[in-house]
């Protein structure tokens, strides 16, 4: 057994400051070691994917982050680790307890997934081994994971086997700031018909035409919404997410908290903001300034089809506001994402009040151009040109 100290305090040696996850018993002493230390940050996520993808996102910024979880959770994870993690190359080193261990009693939720929590590990073509139980095993173990990460570009697990951290009690740092939901949410519609409401293009380009290069990152969602907005401008301050549907807020939450000096906006959809929604209680709780959430709504997965979402019925604005958004708004016409977009502007001159994330979600008209191209730029380079962009280290995402 070892002290919680012991292991966080050896990965922060080799540069591992921020964690996110999803408790678990056995991450107790770890999770409270970290949360009483100012200088450690840790994010409690809505679900084990979302902590996957924001520390993908903190790894694009060019720092290292943890990922804990229940082994149980490794299905909800499933997504960003074949489709963010892997495709994209960007490494993070996983705590997994194993909870049903052969041979170790446990409850019968865990009877199936501890027996094959290592083969799922190994299907996903992540590398294992056991969580260190001495205090002279844990440098080593570290290394062979950061050997790994920074050769692959790809996470590392270690697997946490029952009484293997002593316990470390909670006396401070567990409650999360007081955050005050907005009244109610702005909106602003008009009426237009389906045929008049603004196109895709239309939003993308005011985006563009919002976002320099040299202060802001850009992050598509998968879908149409990323290669529209390749082929209007690829720029090297955008990248296009693959995947990972619905990933997109927690991987921009991750890399707007870990580089406070850019702007980050997040381009998400209504199909894949609707499979995420725990995730808006997470950027309404630590949701910094320096990040906008930009939902554009055609009410339909247009990139399977056109099969209809159920997003005409839902007021993400108002969602928003209630999980503690800084500002959030909904519309059908241009102008209110053009209000949100100046007011990032005016955030990075430090003319804002406003802390924390803003939200604005437009109602967009269906349909895409003829002959939308996919991007040919691959997803490792778009990942490593963005890094060389906003000054990351590279080398520690392997290209």
């Amino acid at each position: 057994m070892i002290e919680a100290a012991q292991f966080v305090e050896a990965a922060r040696s080799r540069g591992f400051e921020w964690y996110a996850g999803v408790p678990c018993s056995y991450l107790t002493p770890f999770i409270n070691y970290v949360l009483q230390d100012d200088s450690l940050h840790y994010v409690s996520a809505a679900n084990e994917g979302d902590a996957v993808a924001l520390i993908a996102g903190v790894a694009l910024a060019g720092k290292r982050g943890i990922t804990m979880m229940q082994n149980s959770g490794l299905g909800n994870a499933v997504s960003p680790l074949t489709s963010l993690t892997w495709t994209f190359r960007l490494p993070q080193l996983l705590i997994v307890t194993w909870r049903g261990q052969p041979g170790v009693p446990d409850e019968p939720q865990h009877a199936l997934m501890g027996p094959v929590t290592p083969q799922m590990l190994e299907t996903m073509e992540i590398p294992w081994e056991t969580f260190p139980t001495e205090a002279g095993q844990i440098a080593a173990a570290l290394d062979r994971a950061i050997e790994h990460m920074d050769e692959t570009g790809r996470p590392y697990a270690l697997v946490m086997q029952k009484g293997s951290v002593a316990p470390y009690e909670l006396k401070d740092g567990g409650a999360m700031p007081a955050k005050h939901a907005l009244p109610v949410a702005q909106a602003r519609w008009t009426g237009r018909t389906p045929d008049r409401l603004p196109t895709r293009q239309q939003a993308l380009e005011r985006v563009i035409a919002a976002t320099p290069a040299e202060s802001t990152v850009v992050v598509a969602s998968t879908g149409f919404c990323g290669r529209e907005l390749y082929a209007l401008d690829d720029r090297s301050n955008q990248l296009y997410m693959v995947g990972s549907m619905g990933c997109v807020t927690p991987f921009a939450l991750g890399l707007a908290l870990a580089r406070p000096d850019l702007n980050v906006v997040a381009l998400d959809g209504d199909g894949a903001a609707l499979m995420r929604m725990g995730v808006f209680a997470t950027l309404g709780a630590y949701g910094p300034a320096n990040l906008t959430h930009v939902l554009l709504d055609n009410g339909a997965h247009d990139s399977t089809g056109g099969q209809a979402t159920v997003s005409g019925q839902v007021s993400f604005a108002n969602v928003a506001a209630a999980c503690g958004y800084a500002d959030a708004v909904e519309g059908d016409d241009l102008a209110v994402l053009d209000s949100v977009l100046a007011a990032a502007r005016e955030r990075a001159k430090g003319a804002s009040g406003v802390e924390g994330t803003r939200f604005v979600r437009l109602t967009i008209r269906r349909g895409t151009p003829d002959g939308l191209p996919r991007p040919t730029i691959t997803p490792p380079d778009v990942k490593a040109r963005l890094m060389r962009h906003i000054g990351a280290n590279v080398d520690m995402s392997a290209e």
